[in-house]
Formats: C-alpha cells, sequence, structure tokens
C-alpha cells in the first residue's frame, strides 16, 4: 500500500467543518501530506465530478452527504481508486452498488454514533416521563403553569424499561441508564445469553411481556421483512397506564397508524425521532399531540460530535493501509438491507 496515499475529500463547507475540525484534519494529515479538498457544489454536473477525479487520480476519496453520486464507470476512468471513506451513514445516493461488486472498498460511520443516538433515547424517555412536550406547548402557546392538584409528571428513577433489539445503540443505552438504578429487559433473540448478563439485562420471552411488563419502552429493532409494523396496536395498548413509548430506531418497525390512536386516547406518552415517512407529513396526526414529543430525526450525531464520525472513518483509513480489516464496511449484501 502506499505510505503516502492521494486522499481527496469531497465534502460541502459545513461537512468539512464539522466532520473535519482541525483536531481531526491533523490526524488525516499525519497519513498523508497529499490531501486535495473540493467543495461538491463547485462541480458542474457528472461531467466535471468524473473530470476532477481523473485529474486528481485518488486511491482514497472521503464524502458525505452532499458528495455528488459516483458515476458507474468511475473505476474504468479512475482505476487509482480503490477505498470510498463515506463520513456519513446512508451509502445509496452516493456509491452505486455496481461500484462495490467490480471491487471498491466501502465503509460509512458504522456504530460510532452509536453514543449519541442513546443520548436521544435517554433525552426522549425523560422527556416523555416528564411531560415535556405538553409544557411546552402550555408555558409558550397558552401561558400555562402548572396546577399542584392536578399536575401529573413522572420520573425515570427505579423504573421497569424495555429495548426492543440488543444491538451497540441498545447496549450505550444501558451504561446511560446505570445511574438511574433501572430494572432492564430486552427482546433479542438472536442476542446470547453471555452479551445479556454482561450487561445485567434480562430476556423478555416475548414481544407481548417486553411491552406489557415495562414503563418504558424504547424501539431500537432492525428494519428487516420480519419486523416491519411488527409493533402492534396490540402490543402499544398493553403499555401500563402512565409508561411510555420512545421509537429512535425505524419508524416502519412501527404501525404508525395505530400509534396515533393510541396516542390520542392520552394514557401512554410517546416520544419519536424517527418516522416511516421523512420528512413527517404536515397532516400528521402525531403533530400538535401534547403527549407526543417530537423531534425531527436528529438522533445521530450532533454537530458537534460528527467528528466521531470522521475519527472513525480516519481509523480506517489507518487499517485499509495497514492491509487490516476494515470496519463498518458496506459490502453487496449489506447495501441490500440497507434502509
Amino acid at each position: 500500500m502506499n505510505k503516502n496515499p492521494r486522499i481527496c475529500i469531497a465534502l460541502d463547507y459545513w461537512e468539512k467543518d464539522t466532520f473535519l475540525p482541525q483536531v481531526q484534519e491533523d490526524k488525516l494529515r499525519k497519513i498523508s501530506d497529499d490531501l486535495h479538498f473540493i467543495e461538491p457544489r463547485n462541480l458542474q454536473g457528472e461531467s466535471e465530478w468524473i473530470g476532477w477525479l481523473k485529474e486528481k487520480k485518488p486511491e482514497i476519496l472521503i464524502t458525505a452527504w452532499q458528495t455528488a453520486t459516483l458515476p458507474e464507470n468511475c473505476l474504468e476512468e479512475v482505476p487509482e481508486l480503490k477505498y470510498v471513506c463515506h463520513f456519513a451513514g446512508s451509502v445509496k445516493k452516493t456509491v452505486p452498488t455496481s461500484l462495490l461488486e467490480k471491487g471498491l472498498l466501502l465503509t460509512n460511520w458504522g456504530n460510532s454514533i452509536s453514543r449519541t443516538i442513546a443520548e436521544t433515547a435517554l433525552m426522549l424517555g425523560i422527556g416523555a416521563l416528564r411531560r415535556a412536550s405538553h409544557w411546552t406547548m402550555e408555558m409558550h402557546q397558552k401561558g400555562g403553569w402548572k396546577d399542584r392538584l392536578t399536575v401529573v409528571t413522572g420520573s425515570l428513577f427505579e423504573r421497569k424499561v424495555g429495548l426492543h433489539g440488543f444491538g451497540v445503540i441498545s447496549r450505550e443505552l444501558v451504561k446511560l441508564l446505570q445511574p438511574f438504578n433501572v430494572t432492564i429487559s430486552t427482546f433479542s433473540p438472536s442476542v446470547p445469553d453471555s452479551l445479556l448478563e454482561e450487561f445485567g439485562v434480562s430476556r423478555a420471552p416475548d414481544l407481548e411481556s417486553l411491552f406489557s411488563e415495562n414503563d418504558v419502552i424504547v424501539e431500537l429493532a432492525a428494519l428487516t421483512p420480519k419486523n416491519t409494523g411488527i409493533v402492534t396496536e396490540k402490543l402499544l395498548r398493553s403499555i401500563p397506564a402512565g409508561g411510555a413509548f420512545v421509537n429512535v430506531g425505524r419508524g416502519a418497525v412501527v404501525d404508525e397508524e395505530a400509534l396515533a390512536r393510541v396516542a390520542e386516547e392520552g394514557h401512554i406518552q410517546v416520544a419519536l425521532d424517527v418516522y416511516g415517512k421523512e420528512p413527517l407529513p404536515l397532516d400528521s396526526p402525531f403533530r400538535g399531540m401534547t403527549n407526543v414529543f417530537l423531534l425531527p430525526h436528529l438522533g445521530g450525531p450532533t454537530i458537534d460530535r460528527r467528528q466521531d464520525a470522521a475519527a472513525h472513518g480516519i481509523e480506517n483509513i489507518q487499517r485499509y493501509l495497514a492491509g487490516e480489516e476494515l470496519e463498518s464496511q458496506v459490502t453487496v449484501e449489506i447495501t441490500k438491507r440497507i434502509t
């Protein structure tokens, strides 16, 4: 491998500023002093994009949200290109699967953003129990204030928390929940008992038990054909009164029409960061419900923590140059499952 590889960085100015603050750029410059930056907005169409790549002949290309799609004939035109290090998550708009089939290596931000998603889940859970959405609307729009005789709020301390799915985000969330002395269970059939024991989490025998026996349900199951719509109205109605349903995973895992009906009845609190259709339609029944805490899919890295994804990418570049296995590699098979 080239010990001083040519690295091209196709990030818009705001992507470069947030993914690559000076501390991360310095790390990149220690790997190579042959760096070339371009703002995608300065390239007019596919011909200029491929022309720039042909001129620079990068071995490694760093991309993110604003990077233009790589042309299908990219590897024929730029045979020097071996590895695309995508600092963001979804790769479908940037790298055609056909290029992976031809041998191009590709990684994304992988699990580097898991702790910030877990942080969002914690915030939404606490916010739901504290009725943050209700009081925000009351105080901003109605000049409201609490009535000590009727006010109802809840705390996360000593609660029972159910996690639907036990991937890396759930494991990060377990760490954040530790100070609250909660009892945690999960439904994730493929996870071994040894891992649950390591994190002090019990196994729910089925989804019915998970939903009916916990005060707070956090939805983190992967979106697969089997899981699409798996959270039904029956499950949602089984959450104890005063409990909360939090979704920071995938909107399509939930029957959202059923969730809207259950939420409208007001017996549980709901907190959502993801939806089956995004952006959330203006006429969504969730808008305006005082017991529904809404975020516009902000659970990923905050602006100040985008550098975590860059750090992960830079470590992958070092692995690539050392001939080591890449983390968060996106293969042809994985692209078929990406949502």
